[in-house]
């Protein structure tokens, strides 16, 4: 995959961030070229599974270059064809109602808006508690929007999390090579 860039966005899921720094640092190792991005929430925020400090160390280590944390430094993609595919992981259910409904007021969603500019493939890595619930209307309205392509999805909890859906993080090699291809990858539910 030499020759590809990726730009990998990341949300403020930061419990599955274990699970996004894998798959980044699997794309870096089969050839992909990263360009790491993170939300003002994902850049700032320290939590129980981590401090941004941290998180940002990690990502500018695997991806060998400084992590894209401003609406200003995410304008330029676009413009430049800086990315051949934009991944958006974790993508919460904030940032996707964000995306349906054009809200550009992120560094993710300015990173994925100006990327759209070129029209190449979005691909969405859920990772949200409402996914059944009020998110479900926007993962609907993605679905049915030009260049958006999701990764395999499925409840992680139905009995205590009901209306949550996280992504197989681990399909996101595959995923990505179907988003370049401009296919969705099925089945879109799995288990």
């Amino acid at each position: 995959m030499t020759g590809i860039t990726v730009g990998f966005a990341m949300c403020g899921s930061y419990c599955t961030f274990s699970k996004a720094f894998q798959q980044m640092e699997k794309l870096k190792n089969t050839g992909y070229d990263i360009i790491p991005i993170m939300s003002f929430n994902a850049y700032t925020t320290d939590t129980r599974f981590g401090t941004a400090k941290e998180f940002i160390e990690k990502a500018e280590n695997i991806c060998e270059r400084k992590v894209i944390s401003t609406i200003a430094a995410a304008e330029p993609i676009g413009p430049k064809g800086m990315t051949d595919i934009m991944l958006v992981a974790p993508c919460t259910g904030n940032t996707m109602a964000k995306l349906a409904n054009a809200v550009t007021d992120t560094p993710v969603t300015m990173a994925v808006k100006s990327h759209l500019r070129q029209s190449k493939p979005v691909l969405i890595t859920v990772a949200t508690n409402d996914a059944l619930g009020a998110s479900a209307q926007n993962i609907g309205r993605l679905l049915n929007t030009r260049h958006y392509y999701f990764v395999p999805f499925t409840q992680d909890n139905p009995i205590q999390k009901p209306n949550s859906l996280v992504a197989n993080f681990e399909l996101i090699p595959s995923a990505l090579e179907y988003a370049l291809r401009e296919q969705q990858m099925q089945p879109i539910f799995c288990r």
